[in-house]
C-alpha cells in the first residue's frame, strides 16, 4: 500500500503463460510486418482487420508488464485457476481491443492529415506528441499508474465480486486502469507509424519500466517531458515524426 511496485514470483502457470502469449504475438508481429515502412494512418486495412492487428500488438506489448498482476490475481484463486485466469486475461485484452475503435478513428485522421502540406504533418505530429506529453504530467496519469505498479487494494476489491463474474469484471476493470495509464504512450504510434516496430519496442520497454521499476514514476514523468520536447523538435526535424511526415526514419 505504499505505492511502490509488486513484487511477485512469477509462477509458470498461469502468468508464465501470459509471457508466452505475448512472444508468440511479439513473432507474429514481426514476421508478418517487421519490414513494413511508417505508413500513415490505417496501413489499408479495414476496420476489422485493423482491429485484429491492434489487438496483437496490445497483446505483445502490455501482457509482459502485466504478468505480475496476473501471478498476484491468481494467487487469490483456489479452484479452477488455469480456466478463470484465462477469463482475466481475455477481458483484460477485450478493453484493449475495444480501444482499438477510437485508434482506428484517429488512424483515418491522421492519414488523411499526413496528405495535406508538409507544414500541416508536422503541426499534427507536434500536437501528438504535446498531448501525449502532457496527459504523462497530469495526476490522472499518476493515479492510473499507481493502482497497476500497486495493485493489492484491487485484490481485495476484485474479492468482493460475485462468483460467476469475477474474473471477468476482474480483468476488464484492471485493462481499464492499463488503458488510462497507458493510452497516451499508444498515441504516440501514430506519429512514429502505427506498425513501427522499433517504436513498439521500445514503448513496450517503457510501459514495462513504469509499471514494474522502482524509478517508474519518474520515467512515466520523462517520457512526458521528452514528448514535450519532440513536439517543438518536430517543426525543424520532420523526420522524428515518419508516420505523419513521411520523414527518414520512415524506413524503420
Amino acid at each position: 500500500m505504499t505505492g511502490g511496485p509488486v513484487i511477485v514470483r512469477i509462477r509458470v502457470v498461469p502468468a508464465g503463460l501470459l509471457l508466452v502469449v505475448a512472444a508468440a504475438a511479439w513473432v507474429w508481429v514481426v514476421t508478418h510486418w517487421g519490414g513494413m515502412p511508417a505508413v500513415p494512418g490505417t496501413m489499408g486495412l479495414g476496420l476489422a482487420a485493423f482491429l485484429a492487428v491492434w489487438t496483437l500488438m496490445m497483446t505483445a506489448m502490455m501482457l509482459p508488464a502485466t504478468a505480475p498482476v496476473a501471478a498476484l490475481y491468481a494467487r487469490t484463486l483456489t479452484v479452477h485457476r488455469a480456466p478463470r485466469m484465462v477469463v482475466f486475461t481475455l477481458a483484460y485484452l477485450l478493453v484493449w481491443a475495444a480501444a482499438g475503435l477510437p485508434a482506428y478513428a484517429l488512424a483515418v485522421g491522421l492519414g488523411r492529415a499526413a496528405h495535406l502540406t508538409p507544414a500541416a504533418g508536422t503541426a499534427v505530429a507536434a500536437a501528438v506528441f504535446a498531448v501525449s506529453g502532457v496527459y504523462q504530467l497530469t495526476p490522472l496519469k499518476d493515479r492510473c499508474l499507481a493502482r497497476c505498479r500497486s495493485p493489492i487494494g484491487l485484490m481485495l476489491r476484485y474479492a468482493s465480486y460475485p462468483r460467476a463474474s469475477r474474473d471477468l469484471r476482474a480483468g476488464a476493470h484492471h485493462g481499464a486502469f492499463c488503458l488510462g495509464c497507458c493510452w497516451s504512450l499508444m498515441v504516440l504510434l501514430a506519429a512514429f507509424g502505427v506498425m513501427n516496430l522499433w517504436a513498439m519496442v521500445v514503448l513496450a520497454a517503457v510501459i514495462t519500466a513504469e509499471k514494474l521499476a522502482p524509478f517508474g514514476r519518474l520515467v512515466a514523468r520523462a517520457v512526458g517531458i521528452a514528448s514535450i520536447v519532440l513536439a517543438v523538435a518536430v517543426f525543424w526535424v520532420p523526420a522524428l515524426a515518419p508516420g505523419l511526415t513521411g520523414g527518414g526514419m520512415a524506413g524503420m
